[in-house]
């Protein structure tokens, strides 16, 4: 009688792993869809950081691009701790999306590779560029924590300063959402970095 309960319990826990196993492939392939939808590109490299943060991409990033996604987190983590927020400071909660730079230098010609977006609530901004807008990141599902990058050859600081204040979003989100609400749309005044 005890072997067929355990056997039972085994059968019903194997099938609550696969279901939820499903679910969180359902919801990541919802996400891709949506980053791949936000950028035109088709993400068909999967990596890790050394730390652990999820990495969708073109091609094969540099160990210094994914040294610098591992900087952004952990500073967004240091300054998150600091305000007492606890809540998805973890790596591994993180997916990073690499997209083609829709631009590569800003109208002053500074090094800037940005994603262009439709202007949406950003219209008639200073933001606005005719219709869209150029941004260093996107936050594209609020859990999972995911956000798209563009790619960069050089000033990896900036990469470091895009994944920082990208996932500034999704911490509030998940800590403060009061905070979040109120500084989740740029085109109301407000900029990086929110957490101090």
């Amino acid at each position: 009688m005890k072997r067929k309960y355990l056997i039972s319990l085994s059968i019903s826990i194997l099938v609550l792993a696969g279901g939820i196993v499903q679910i969180a492939d359902a919801q990541n392939r919802t996400v891709l869809n949506e980053a791949q939808r936000i950028s035109g590109d088709q993400f068909t490299l999967v990596t890790r950081t050394p730390k652990g943060a999820y990495v969708y991409a073109l091609k094969q990033p540099s160990a210094e691009m994914l040294a610098a996604i591992d900087r952004g987190l952990g500073s967004l983590f240091e300054v998150a701790r600091k305000n007492r927020y606890r809540s998805r400071l973890n790596y591994r909660d993180y997916t990073i999306y690499i997209a083609k730079a829709d631009r590569e230098k800003d109208a002053s010609g500074a090094y800037s590779p940005d994603i262009a977006v439709g202007a949406a609530q950003y219209t008639g901004t200073g933001y606005d560029k005719g219709g869209y807008i150029y941004a260093a990141g996107i936050v594209v599902a609020l859990n999972p924590c995911a956000f798209m990058i563009a790619e960069h050859t050089k000033d990896l600081d900036r990469v470091a300063d895009a994944v920082r204040y990208e996932g500034e979003h999704l911490v509030l989100y998940h800590n403060d959402r009061s905070r979040y609400l109120t500084t989740a749309d740029h085109s109301k005044g407000g900029g990086h970095p929110i957490l101090q």
